[in-house]
């Protein structure tokens, strides 16, 4: 049994959900971001840490892959071109959204006050809505892949959630569209409970 190591707040949440997805037993472990656990498991203290064993993976979307890849589910196989565009729209929403959002959270409430720069959002947020413009075309179906859905997706709603959350708005309904297709998914309700 895989035993999930952060929160639900946290990105521990897209393991959970591809575990539910691909129908694993695993239990969560709830654990705040550095803490005395978490650094021990993971010296940088962020979470998801994923226990297999004596084994310790960290990184939510080296976690995914990994999953994904063992399990042969949500996820095309190694050394196709559909997974080389897979991984290609996982490297964007890093790169292009969650990059952005992370460096947004750093200004508000992580980094120690005298460091925040506040005016650093308003290019964050015109970046993030460029990015957003931009994606949306490569959606080709009802999932970023198409007819399948994917880890890819997985990371899309956290990150397409998560601006939502913080006011980082766009112009693009096909996001929103999108958005809320994947989040009707049974695995993704029952995460959310």
């Amino acid at each position: 049994m895989y035993q999930v190591i952060g929160t639900m707040k946290t990105r521990a949440a897209l393991v959970v959900w591809a575990l539910e997805e691909m129908g694993l037993p695993y239990e969560l472990q709830v654990e705040q971001p550095q803490s005395d656990r978490v650094r021990a498991l993971n010296p940088s203290g962020k979470v998801p840490v994923l226990l297999e064993g004596d084994e310790i993976l960290t990184d939510s979307t080296a976690i995914l892959t990994y999953l994904a890849d063992k399990h042969a589910m949500l996820t095309f196989p190694a050394g196709t071109l559909d997974r080389a565009r897979q991984d290609g729209l996982i490297h964007t929403l890093l790169d292009e959204f969650d990059a952005l959002l992370w460096t947004a959270a750093r200004h508000s409430f992580i980094l120690p006050p005298d460091l925040r720069v506040p005016a650093i959002k308003d290019s964050l947020r015109w970046e993030f809505a460029r990015n957003a413009a931009r994606l949306a075309p490569r959606i080709k179906g009802p999932y970023l892949m198409g007819e399948t859905f994917t880890i890819a997706d997985i990371v899309a709603e956290h990150c397409l959630s998560w601006a939502r959350a913080i006011r980082f708005a766009h112009e693009v309904p096909a996001l929103d569209s999108y958005l809320a297709h994947v989040q009707t998914r049974p695995a993704f309700q029952r995460v959310k409970a």
